[in-house]
């Protein structure tokens, strides 16, 4: 009776895979990544979205100065018609 170690099962495994690929021609494949032209088109910045940047930039400037002012009455009404809708 024989017994093999595990060193030979590796070499039956070794010797299939060396027939599937030619020991001369080894090519490296390189991962490629493509974006689709709809994709990129939504990655472009709209005219909304620099006024939005624009904006924000201009709130955060008057938080940061002290001028920002909450106008409690325009809080009120918009809380109340999204409560009463």
């Amino acid at each position: 009776m024989k017994i093999n170690p595990y060193g030979n099962l590796q070499n039956i495994y070794r010797k299939q895979l060396d027939k599937l690929q030619p020991k001369g021609e080894v090519t490296k494949k390189r991962d490629q990544l493509e974006i689709s032209p709809q994709a990129k088109l939504l990655q472009q910045e709209t005219r909304i979205t620099t006024e939005r940047k624009e904006k924000i930039e201009q709130l955060k400037a008057q938080v940061q100065s002290g001028e920002y002012k909450v106008n409690s009455q325009e809080v009120a009404k918009k809380f109340y018609e999204f409560w009463n809708e």
